[in-house]
């Protein structure tokens, strides 16, 4: 028998168990009150129930997969429990998850091995997806639990968070995507919580937006009001519109995108795609200068000054753009900063000058601007400020997954005291006895403001400090997380009474699989085969010497995004691609996949890019077709082979 020790469950812990036992629930409670220790309970539970069964529990990255790895075997009798991360090459990975009673994976990782048919979910008795907000779109959290509820004989599904977000349509798609029949929340204010919840101070520290970086907003606000007002004279937005959100401009821009891709050639299309990325960046600038700090600032300034694309080299011929650069660049020789370095080191020196053995983390959205935190903070005397960023990016910042985690246990032993994170510090990583958070900027998302406060008044009192330049999208920003967050409370309340929407099939419900695909063992990435599987594909991953896909032996298809149609035309590969395509298949055909405008991807001549497609179609007999995303491609490749399936068995019953 399995059982938990070295804790004493708590009451609301119980009680939120027996919900957990009886159906699929989703579990919302503030960060460092035991959302792992409801799993392990949870864990024990099933593993004594269904014999012979194994416990699989996701979470999002590998420090937090080695933390609940470390935090069940303190907590439990099983033997047993391993860690699977992509870093383990597959082989391996599949005898570890045999041999393993419970498993803590990424879900990458596991979502490769499922489609490789490396391992199966058929076993499992609980899956428990961890940061389960995450559930929405494509994440690899959403077909995970659709996979499980077809293969699994018992299945059983917890979902933990600290904030699902406050949106009811995204909730409903959470419980939706995870097959939740029931809700579970508390709050800092329920009674069953109240005497083991620490005090928590919230502060917010309001800082001056001085003169000097007005005029450099002046500057960037007479750029974005002349390319709004451009965008409203094409008809592309509403004439009465001043401002244009960020939401609105990306929406804007795939409307735009999809429009060219069906051979729509009005030019004001190309305009707008031009004016949307201008204006993209002019709000991203202002953001940097409103929030962050000059040196930040003017690195952006700069790549896009330098940038190779049209709107780039528009922005760069504009007087009050090149003036704003000018400005800042002056600034920063007079050694003059945003006045949140000067308050920000001041807070600092003040907790540490309190509390010598205060730990500190810091919250700051950009990396840059967290990496010019660091060398600042080091300067004050008793500081020693380490940055914990995500993996290393094409500017060479980066931590590998091994340092991170290093990071941590070096914080959580105060080799530093103070820890400058960007969001990849906001998610369950358990760092006990945190004294001070500081919000770099508040944040527009419920989500993460509730994420980043419960760093701090884990094991006893803990301060928060949001800083907030006044007048700015700072202000914005924490009164829309505010809002939300209220709302997100109502939102669950009122779902919780009406979560009964029996999501649940039997493995009757689902098909049996409808036709065969072949796919090169190079695509096992590729969502397409995800969603090739919700088609009721079965897949078979090989090494082909030609094509993406194999249909059947007359077909074959190689398939490209723009941008590697494209890509492969400038390194001379895609002809001798082509040519691989039609000596191997009597039917090859080339599906271009996506809704870039093909001649905007990089600096090619358009009389490059028609030759290529012409000689194509023409010269070696290849059709061209064209999809809008993966979905749209696993659509196809299904409506392909199901004809040519028909087809041959027409021509069976004609032969006999």
């Amino acid at each position: 028998m399995y059982s938990i020790s070295n804790f004493e469950p708590r009451a609301y812990q119980l009680h939120i168990l027996e919900s957990c036992k009886k159906e699929n629930t989703l579990v919302i409670l503030p960060t460092g009150l035991g959302k792992t220790k409801i799993a392990i309970m949870l864990a024990v539970e099933r593993l004594n129930l269904v014999k012979n069964s194994k416990i699989l529990i996701l979470t999002p990255t590998k420090p937090l997969a080695e933390q609940i790895t470390k935090e069940m075997k303190e907590s439990t009798n099983i033997s047993d429990i391993e860690v699977l991360t992509g870093l383990i090459p597959p082989e391996k990975r599949k005898k570890i998850f045999k041999d393993s009673t419970a498993i803590v994976s990424t879900p990458q990782g596991l979502t490769n091995d499922i489609m490789n048919g490396l391992i199966s979910l058929e076993d499992i008795s609980l899956i428990v997806f961890d940061e389960a907000h995450r559930a929405i779109g494509d994440y690899d959290y959403v077909w995970i639990a659709s996979e499980y509820q077809k293969k699994a004989k018992y299945p059983r599904i917890l979902a933990l968070t600290a904030s699902p977000g406050s949106d009811n349509k995204k909730i409903k798609e959470i419980c939706s995507n995870l097959f939740i029949d029931e809700i579970e929340v508390k709050n800092r204010e329920d009674e069953d919580v109240k005497e083991y919840v620490q005090d928590m101070n919230v502060d917010w520290i309001s800082v001056e937006f001085p003169e000097e970086l007005k005029k450099v907003k002046e500057y960037l606000d007479n750029v974005s009001n002349e390319v709004i007002f451009k965008i409203k004279n094409l008809g592309l937005v509403g004439s009465s519109q001043e401002y244009i959100s960020k939401v609105q401009l990306i929406e804007l821009q795939r409307r735009i995108q999809g429009k060219l891709a069906r051979g729509d050639k009005e030019l004001r299309l190309w305009q707008g795609i031009s004016l949307a990325a201008q204006l993209l960046k002019l709000q991203h600038a202002q953001e940097l200068l409103e929030t962050q700090n000059l040196e930040t600032l003017n690195t952006y300034l700069k790549e896009v000054l330098e940038g190779p694309s049209k709107a780039n080299k528009s922005l760069a011929k504009d007087v009050n753009f090149k003036s704003a650069f000018i400005k800042v660049n002056s600034l920063i020789d007079q050694e003059f900063d945003h006045p949140k370095i000067k308050k920000i080191k001041e807070i600092i020196q003040t907790q540490i000058e309190e509390n010598k053995k205060s730990k500190i983390i810091i919250f700051n959205h950009y990396r840059n601007s967290a990496n010019l935190l660091e060398k600042e903070l080091n300067k004050i005397k008793d500081v020693n400020a380490k940055l914990f960023v995500g993996q290393t990016k094409k500017s060479g910042t980066g931590l590998s997954q091994k340092e991170q985690v290093q990071i941590i246990e070096d914080f959580s032993n105060s080799v530093y005291n103070v820890l400058i994170s960007t969001s990849i510090g906001e998610e369950g990583l358990d760092i006990p006895q945190v004294d001070l958070v500081i919000f770099y900027e508040p944040v527009a998302s419920a989500i993460r403001s509730i994420q980043r406060r419960g760093r701090t008044a884990r094991l006893k009192e803990g301060k928060v400090m949001i800083l907030i330049t006044k007048g700015t999208r700072d202000e914005a920003y924490h009164w829309s997380s505010f809002n939300k967050e209220k709302r997100m409370y109502k939102t669950l309340t009122d779902l919780k009474q009406k979560i009964k929407l029996k999501f649940q099939k039997t493995l009757s419900d689902y098909p049996k699989k409808e036709f065969v695909i072949v796919a090169d063992y190079r695509e096992k990435n590729s969502p397409i085969l995800k969603n090739l599987i919700d088609e009721n594909a079965e897949v078979q991953l090989k090494q082909l010497k030609a094509a993406d896909y194999i249909i059947s032996e007359k077909i074959g298809i190689e398939r490209k995004t723009v941008k590697d149609f494209v890509d492969s035309l400038v390194d001379q590969r895609l002809m001798e691609q082509m040519i691989k395509l039609r000596e191997n298949f009597e039917k090859p055909i080339l599906i271009i996949e996506g809704t870039e405008n093909i001649y905007e991807i990089r600096n090619v001549h358009k009389n490059a890019i028609q030759g290529a497609l012409s000689s194509i179609a023409v010269d070696f007999n290849i059709p061209i077709l064209y999809t809008k995303d993966p979905k749209e491609t696993a659509s196809l490749l299904k409506n392909i082979s199901l004809r040519e399936t028909k087809k041959q068995t027409e021509m069976q019953k004609k032969l006999k």
